[in-house]
């Protein structure tokens, strides 16, 4: 098998597993939170980072993966930024009206796409532009019912949207960057991360729904949930990072709203949620959408490693033979000097 059909399983794998198991625990914390009662989002996200964590730590001990530190400050950074942006989320959802808040998810990819764009200088086409609009339209449509604003939830929204998208530029850029597998990034960051929420979990939701957390009545029923779902959330962890680092994050954000419109169709089938032509209209807009990123994506990747196996199988156009360039009297040093200018570009890019 080739290293290119390789990794395009591995992608699909990692894509697959992500929605398989976002959905599993949507219906698990649904469950939890109308159900039971258990409203408590943010410390129970703590909880679910600090399994994930302890679930590594049992893999690393097993030589499942090896341990590879790199920037202490990176990782800390990262960790404590990703835990934040999950509490602006929770508090953005807390303070706004269902529909904005759902404004914010769409606000996501385009903001995205613009700081990738800013500061990476990463192009997309038109096509994948055009297949970006038709998805979140559809998205929109299936999901945003209201837009009731006020001043303290934008500003929310506004933050959790920027961190969120920094942070998901970040589990790309880190990995490639320090080359590390997502699982060593998970492993590094994961303490970080619950720590984070863990400190302002108990507030946020004690803020949220005037209840405190450690004084809940927790039954047999409602310990049950909370175990599968802090179970369900290692994979939940893990192929978020995988699928950030095997795609992009405007991929991801693609599948969080394919993962949308998948837990709508669940509810409707299985917890019997109200649904409307509206949500059904809405939602087959989105799959188109999705379906066309996927194409359009599929094919500029195909253009791109043909366009680099060309280039490698055509010998370079100034390449010359070493005794003919001593002959005509260049030196050795001047070859060196020649080169200088590249590298020196190159380390400044990655400064």
């Amino acid at each position: 098998m080739s290293e290119s059909n390789s990794f395009q399983l591995g992608t699909v794998g990692a894509l697959s597993l992500s929605v398989i198991s976002s959905v599993s625990i949507v219906i698990c914390n649904k469950a939890l939170i109308s159900t039971l009662g258990f409203t408590f989002a943010t410390t129970l996200t703590s909880w679910h980072l600090l399994v994930t964590f302890c679930s590594l730590h049992v893999a690393l001990w097993m030589k499942l993966f090896e341990h590879k530190p790199f920037d202490a400050r990176a990782v800390m950074g990262f960790g404590i930024l990703n835990g934040i942006s999950i509490g602006l989320l929770n508090l953005s959802l807390g303070f706004n009206s269902v529909g904005f808040y759902q404004m914010t998810k769409l606000a996501i990819i385009p903001c995205t796409v613009l700081l990738e764009t800013l500061f990476f200088r990463k192009q997309f086409s038109k096509s994948i532009q055009g297949s970006l609009v038709i998805l979140l339209v559809g998205v929109g449509i299936a999901t945003i019912t209201d837009l009731q604003l006020n001043a303290l939830g934008s500003f929310l929204s506004m933050f959790a949207v920027v961190t969120t998208c920094i942070a998901q530029i970040m589990t790309n850029t880190i990995q490639k960057k320090f080359k590390v597998s997502s699982t060593q990034l998970l492993y590094q960051s994961c303490p970080y991360q619950a720590i984070t929420l863990f400190v302002i979990g108990p507030f946020l939701d004690g803020l949220l729904t005037n209840q405190n957390v450690f004084a809940f009545k927790y039954t047999p029923q409602v310990l049950f949930f909370i175990v599968l779902s802090c179970l369900i959330s290692v994979s939940v962890n893990f192929s978020t990072f995988l699928v950030i680092g095997k795609t992009s994050p405007v991929t991801y954000q693609v599948l969080g709203h394919l993962k949308t419109c998948l837990v709508l169709g669940f509810g409707y089938i299985l917890l019997h949620d109200p649904f409307s032509w509206r949500n059904i209209f809405g939602i087959l807009i989105a799959v188109v959408g999705m379906v066309l990123y996927s194409y359009y994506c599929t094919v500029e990747s195909q253009q791109k490693n043909n366009e680099t196996i060309t280039q490698l199988s055509q010998p370079k156009e100034n390449e010359t033979d070493p005794l003919t360039s001593m002959e005509n009297g260049a030196t050795l040093g001047d070859g060196i000097a020649a080169k200088t200018p590249l590298w020196k570009s190159s380390k400044d890019l990655h400064a």
